[in-house]
């Protein structure tokens, strides 16, 4: 079968070549010219989310317009039997491709404005950590739920799998049971996850002690938490660990934190010359945050006495160091000035009981 255009017959191959090299041409130059608006509209806004939101879409909104001109030139193209069978199989295989891409793009897209918007730098950082965490872990999930519906919907355009889906379904609650029971660590640490996503026992930057270590909660995964020690080391958990055992969080509400250090002394030291130098040390630390710190005497022991000294600091990292310059200090001070505040030991001799002669 042949074409007359204008006096001009031309093949039907060539003619649905052409017609297919126009149509995706055309959706290549109109996606061309969209982008290019689209950043120069996105380049006079302040907010840079139009802008990654342009970055991340850019591709699949390409190959959507491709496939848009092509179910629109399908009309126009005189393909035999098979040539229909096929353009239906990739039509099932690709649109559902191009759709579950633009979704996953979606989210990304939100994903990244959350953390644009939201910045876990600044001092006072709890809604950001929280909606961060939050949006980390719930994105990631329907991440994966878009690409496991997406390949279902890819899988159904095949008419043997559908046959053999249907076939199965009377066997699935058994095959169920059995992937259940082989992937149960796998399965927990997921619902774990998605729990964690609303209970918020831990969020990002969150300062915990676990498993006898300090860290920061450096990223959030759906099936395990990684932890960054303080020696630069990392701390992989299970996300299950956090809703099972314990453990120290000591940003849950706030990341101020109260400082302790302690001393033992001899039971005759001075302790109100011993807090007026402790006044004196906070006050004139940079790193306390001027909330509150107190020296008390917290025991007692036959030979000496126990002096705890407390002192507060915006964030943990500031409260050690704090705690290290108040010992190096008031350790200075009772070497140098009270040499007599440290233990000593009292030996007392019994009396002579021999007779003299």
């Amino acid at each position: 079968m042949t074409f007359d255009w204008s006096g001009w017959e031309v093949p039907t191959l060539i003619a649905d070549l052409a017609i297919v090299a126009a149509a995706v041409l055309g959706a290549l130059m109109l996606h061309a010219v969209v982008m290019i608006i689209g950043r120069r509209l996105a380049a006079r806004t302040p907010d840079s989310v139009d802008d990654a939101a342009l970055a991340l879409s850019a591709r699949p909104l390409r190959w959507i317009a491709v496939a848009v001109t092509l179910t629109v030139s399908r009309r126009f193209l005189d393909l035999p039997k098979w040539g229909n069978e096929l353009w239906q199989f990739a039509a099932g295989m690709i649109v559902p491709g191009l759709v579950g891409w633009l979704l996953i793009t979606v989210v990304r897209v939100y994903a990244r404005a959350v953390e644009l918007r939201y910045d876990i730098a600044v001092e006072d950082n709890l809604r950001a950590r929280r909606r961060r965490t939050r949006t980390t872990i719930l994105s990631r999930i329907v991440v994966i739920a878009v690409g496991m519906i997406t390949v279902a919907l890819m899988l159904l355009s095949i008419p043997s799998i559908r046959s053999v889906g249907i076939t199965l379904m009377a066997s699935a609650g058994l095959a169920g049971l059995a992937v259940g029971a082989a992937a149960q660590p796998a399965l927990k640490n997921l619902i774990a996850g998605i729990q964690l996503a609303f209970t918020e026992p831990i969020r990002l930057d969150d300062v915990l002690i676990i498993e006898g270590e300090w860290g920061k909660v450096e990223e959030i995964r759906l099936t395990y938490v990684v932890v960054a020690l303080w020696d630069e080391r990392r701390l992989v958990v299970p996300v299950s660990r956090f809703l099972e055992m314990p453990f120290q969080n000591w940003t849950r509400n706030t990341s101020k934190l109260l400082g302790s250090a302690f001393f033992w002394l001899d039971p005759t030291a001075d302790i109100a010359r011993l807090r007026a130098k402790y006044e004196e040390i906070v006050r004139g630390n940079p790193r306390w945050d001027g909330r509150a710190f107190v020296l008390q005497v917290t025991d007692t022991k036959p030979d000496a006495i126990e002096v705890r000294v407390l002192a507060t600091a915006k964030d943990a990292p500031t409260a050690f160091d704090l705690r290290c310059d108040i010992r190096e200090a008031m350790l200075a001070f009772i070497r140098e000035d009270m040499p007599e505040a440290l233990p000593r030991r009292r030996l007392m001799h019994a009396p002579d009981s021999m007779p003299q002669r």
